[in-house]
């Protein structure tokens, strides 16, 4: 048994602007099947993509606070000029710069019309072939325990293992990376941005969800009531969700 991340779901007040915004962004479409916009490769509405990873912009009357996001998204780009490119495209898009104290870098830090961060990555080969999505990325105080959480919780491998950071990536080898990077600051307020995780067909959520609580994931109340969806944290705090096979 084994799950599969199928989007990273993100908070907003203005969910349909925040959609359009990361549909312009990565090139892609924002479709509007409910109460939420979700973002996926253009040619009509694909769920789960078998490929990328899409977003779900989900409504919320509170914004987003001044601390900064423990899980983000890396952008790809393929040569000096693309990155300038997409940084300039972003900005007249609404985007800002945001200072999150990363210094002198080559990649170029900025913040969506609703303060979420992101990084449009200079060209690194590593991440040729990904989509528009290079990376995932995850603050956390311990990323080989967090790749031992999530490599055992999910069906993607795992590429590099350090003190300092991890990688994971489907199994296939397409699509964006999952990473988590070393940092000394603790989880203090709820995740404006999270992973949602699916099971496969012909698997069990509810011994999905069991699995999960007995690798260290525990219960997780948002005033989500009855829903179809399970609300979890990881070991480090961090909220995910294991969705329901409609």
């Amino acid at each position: 048994m084994a799950l599969r991340p199928v989007q990273v779901n993100v908070k907003a007040v203005d969910g349909s602007a925040v959609g359009r915004f990361w549909a312009e962004a990565l090139g892609w479409s924002a479709y509007s099947p409910g109460v939420t916009t979700y973002v996926g490769p253009a040619g009509g509405l694909v769920w789960p993509d078998p490929v990328s990873l899409g977003i779900d912009v989900v409504p919320v009357p509170e914004p987003k606070t001044a601390t900064k996001n423990r899980l983000h998204l890396d952008l790809a780009t393929t040569s000096a000029a693309h990155q300038a490119e997409l940084v300039a495209r972003l900005r007249a898009l609404g985007a800002t710069p945001a200072d999150i104290g990363q210094g002198d870098v080559p990649w170029t830090v900025l913040a969506d019309p609703e303060g979420n961060e992101l990084c449009v990555l200079e060209p690194r080969e590593v991440y040729r072939g990904t989509g528009p999505i290079a990376a995932v990325v995850v603050d956390c105080v311990d990323p080989r325990a967090m790749a031992r959480f999530w490599g055992a919780a999910m069906d993607w491998t795992v590429h590099e293992v350090t003190d300092d950071q991890a990688a994971l990536r489907s199994a296939e080898g397409v699509g964006p990376y999952l990473e988590f990077l070393r940092t000394s600051d603790v989880k203090t307020v709820p995740d404006r941005v999270h992973l949602d995780l699916l099971p496969y067909a012909g698997d069990d959520k509810a011994a999905e969800v069991a699995r999960l609580r007995a690798l260290g994931a525990t219960d997780l109340d948002l005033g989500q009531g009855d829903v179809p969806w399970t609300c979890l944290s990881d070991p480090e705090g961090h909220e995910f969700c294991v969705l329901a096979l409609s």
